[in-house]
């Protein structure tokens, strides 16, 4: 039984985290909590290792789904490397952060982060661009495959800072942090929607694979569970760039918002109470 909800897991998060550019931690890590310390149906999950396995599984999420949007040109690896260079030591910070939170503080802090995240995908398409930014030291040209030209960019010192806040909150929390970045791409760096969802999902496969050696070398996966979750996220990942490709995903952001909203409220209460 508890590989069946293993592989559900990884297939839900896989799709949800590649389609938006989340990268699935969203899903994973609350799920393994519920049916972990909450239903007992998943043994020796502290937050600590929910955090740690959903960072390797976002391996696979992350790879699958760069290498998916690779094929249809919707990756700027240049950009992607510059976000590296901030989320990479972020993501080793906040795995370290992580490992002093008790089961109720971690509950109350993603509560209030879940929360955040579904206030960021509400104004995400409410905010106007940031058009300074066009003159910036660092520009970006891309050419869709309708003949659209865009052309966008950003200083890379406020990139690298940005992306090291994504990058904390990442090994943190276990998050892939493309709720916060693909935004932030779209806002205030002018990104072309699907460049900054394939972008995004490169730098949440770098950052898991520097949260997951910090997290290893801490003790905190739970190996049988990596291999039970991560068939399902490989193949839910190419899913979700698939659908990406064919779909306007408004109405799966309004029930992911929805979702993090309920996550968030329930996480708070398990901490508080």
């Amino acid at each position: 039984m508890e590989w069946a909800v293993l592989v559900v897991i990884g297939l839900t998060a896989g799709v949800v985290g590649s389609l938006i550019g989340l990268g699935g931690g969203v899903i994973v890590v609350p799920a393994l909590l519920f049916f972990g310390p909450s239903a007992g149906l998943l043994t020796g999950i502290t937050p600590q290792t929910a955090v740690g396995i959903s960072l390797v599984v976002m391996i696979f999420t992350g790879l699958s789904s760069t290498l998916a949007y690779m094929k249809r040109k919707t990756v700027d690896i240049k950009s992607g490397l510059i976000f590296f260079a901030g989320s990479g030591p972020g993501t080793i910070v906040g795995s370290w952060v992580n490992k002093s939170l008790t089961l109720d503080s971690f509950h109350l802090f993603f509560g209030f982060f879940m929360i955040f995240l579904s206030f960021i995908l509400m104004i995400r398409n409410r905010i106007k661009p940031i058009e300074r930014f066009k003159r910036a030291s660092y520009q970006r040209h891309f050419t869709d495959p309708h003949g659209t030209q865009f052309q966008y960019g950003f200083p890379p010192v406020i990139g690298v800072l940005a992306a090291f806040s994504v990058g904390f909150a990442s090994g943190l929390f276990g998050i892939g942090g493309g709720s916060v970045m693909v935004p932030l791409m779209i806002i205030a760096f002018l990104f072309p929607p699907h460049v900054a969802v394939g972008t995004s999902m490169l730098m949440v496969f770098l950052s898991s694979l520097t949260g997951s050696v910090s997290h290893i070398l801490l003790g905190n996966v739970n190996w049988l569970y990596v291999l039970a979750l991560a068939p399902g996220a490989w193949f839910g990942a190419k899913l979700g760039a698939w659908i990406n490709n064919r779909l306007q995903s408004d109405r799966l952001v309004l029930v992911l918002r929805i979702i993090l909203i309920l996550i968030g409220i329930r996480s708070i209460i398990e901490g508080i109470v």
